[in-house]
């Protein structure tokens, strides 16, 4: 058993598009084994047999698990019958969720590659959230959280800007304002909705941390006002004040990932991810 722990497993994903989906699932089922050591491998736009035939001996030869997004029927079966003539694990992404979709509508699947990647109005609409969160970022114009779906507050390095830019490749328009004490609070802020708004803090070591090693990065000195703990502290505690006085959400972002952060987010203020869909005729 300790010999298989220390081999590298080999992972390709093969597909017909860009290849996201099976990366996610092969990424979030990695994630579940931080002490092994793995390589993933992206066959991407896979449309041509001999191509294609050339990636799965590639990953004959490597004993590669296959995660594959493939919409052609005939690709797929390909697939399917070289993994199981060549005795590796092969993961079929999409054909069983297509065919039970097809069985209970009554509706044929379009078999088109890249389906989910079209140029339709959900697409525009979130090149537009993603231009809304850089025009609103920092709080570089109050009056965006006037028009903003969601309102980010917090002190430095608590991933705001990150934040507001995954929100936004969800369609969501998100501005952000970092919290200074003694810092002017703008109007407008005082007339969003309170359920529009989230209060993001963090634990005073961490932010200590976080920002000594931001200070490193940059080849300055690491012990600055910048990451004095009983600074932050005060920080924290302005932020939390104010918080307290919106009425509004606040989430510790301590020991969370960005992607854990936005889900909170998106379930605390009752919003859904419409990055995939459109109930408008494109």
């Amino acid at each position: 058993m300790s010999n298989a722990a220390e081999e590298i497993l080999t992972i390709f994903v093969i597909s017909d598009s860009a290849g996201e989906t099976a990366t996610k699932l092969a990424q979030a089922t990695m994630a579940q084994y931080p002490t092994v050591e793995f390589n993933l491998f992206r066959k991407t736009f896979m449309s041509d047999k001999a191509i294609l035939l050339k990636a799965l001996k590639e990953a004959k030869k490597l004993n590669a698990m296959i995660l594959y997004t493939m919409i052609n029927e005939e690709l797929v079966q390909l697939i399917r019958d070289f993994c199981q003539e060549s005795d590796l694990f092969g993961f079929d992404v999409l054909t069983a969720p297509v065919l039970e979709i097809e069985k209970r509508s009554g509706v044929a699947p379009t078999r088109e590659p890249g389906a989910l990647h079209h140029l339709n109005k959900n697409y525009f609409k979130r090149i537009e959230a993603m231009e809304f969160a850089v025009k609103y970022d920092d709080g570089k114009d109050p009056r965006g959280f006037l028009e903003a779906d969601v309102v980010l507050l917090g002190v430095s390095r608590t991933s705001k800007t990150p934040l507001s830019l995954f929100l936004a490749n969800k369609n969501l328009k998100v501005a952000n304002l970092p919290l200074v004490p003694q810092a002017h609070i703008p109007k407008q802020l005082w007339e969003v909705d309170k359920k529009k708004i989230v209060g993001l803090t963090n634990d005073p070591n961490v932010l200590n941390g976080i920002r000594k090693e931001r200070m490193i990065a940059y080849g300055l000195n690491p012990d600055t006002a910048y990451s004095d703990i009983d600074k932050i502290r005060a920080e924290l505690e302005f932020a939390n004040d104010l918080y307290e006085k919106l009425g509004c959400v606040v989430i510790n972002v301590a020991s969370l990932s960005i992607e854990e952060t936005a889900s909170m987010i998106m379930n605390a203020l009752d919003l859904e991810d419409h990055s995939y869909y459109t109930t408008e005729n494109d």
